[in-house]
């Protein structure tokens, strides 16, 4: 099923605090295609034909602040990500649910490569050593939508009102609430919520993204961000500026 004229939008702001801004984020309809070069049916040559919109890419990293080339990290993150959505187009177009493993298995292959990237990077410029992001993107292909993270930028899923994280945070917070050591709203205002345990950036080892799946719904809305969002704004504002747009 195609989602042609299905509404997106995108934004990033520095915030107050901060004079540059280390957020990335991409936005893209994905779509069947091809260019006709020569032919002998009645088109011309160089017609590209377009199925029409198949599925949609959301994306966002937040370079992890203090740390050199941390914009640089972003960038790599959504960039990296993005070609090799393009490059894998036919898997990401499939919608056969006897290929869900493997679709998993692309969208780990997906963030290793952006690993790499950023290595890449670090390799060809030993000043950024240590620079990292957060990184997470949502697929989707109605009525199914994949989303991979790692870091604390957050996807969330808005439906009949009620404002659902759909992403976990890899914080030390986190990690203690999972425990039972703290509680929710300990970890908020704890400096441990700001400790990432996962990033992209810190090696293979320390990236062990998640993947999750699930169905979407007429009328539902989904939300993609970094913390600058979420650690300043309450759940309840984030719902009723979602239920308003």
């Amino acid at each position: 099923m195609l989602i042609s004229n299905l509404p997106t939008a995108g934004r990033s702001h520095p915030g107050t605090v901060r004079g540059g801004n280390a957020d990335h984020f991409l936005v893209a309809d994905l779509t069947r295609s091809i260019t006709i070069h020569s032919s002998s049916l009645p088109v011309s040559d160089e017609t590209r034909l377009v199925s029409g919109v198949a599925g949609q890419l959301l994306v966002v990293a937040d370079g992890i602040s203090g740390l050199p080339g941390h914009d640089i990290a972003s960038q790599i993150g959504v960039g990296t990500l993005a070609r090799y959505v393009l490059n894998v187009m036919p898997w990401f177009l499939s919608i056969d649910h006897h290929y869900d493993d493997d679709q998993e298995r692309q969208l780990l292959t997906a963030m290793a490569e952006v690993e790499q990237a950023v290595q890449a990077q670090v390799d060809e410029t030993p000043e950024f050593g240590g620079m990292g992001t957060t990184l997470t993107m949502a697929y989707l292909m109605w009525p199914r939508m994949y989303v991979v993270n790692v870091g604390d930028s957050r996807c969330y899923l808005l439906r009949n009102g009620s404002l659902h994280p759909i992403t976990r945070d890899h914080t030390a917070a986190q990690d203690m609430v999972d425990a039972g050591a703290i509680s929710s709203e300990q970890a908020a205002g704890s400096p441990l919520s700001k400790v990432l345990v996962r990033s992209v950036g810190q090696g293979l080892s320390s990236l062990r993204p998640d993947v999750r799946k699930l169905e979407l719904k007429p009328g539902d809305r989904v939300l993609v961000c970094t913390n600058g969002l979420t650690a300043q704004v309450p759940d309840e504002t984030i719902t009723s500026l979602l239920e308003a747009a």
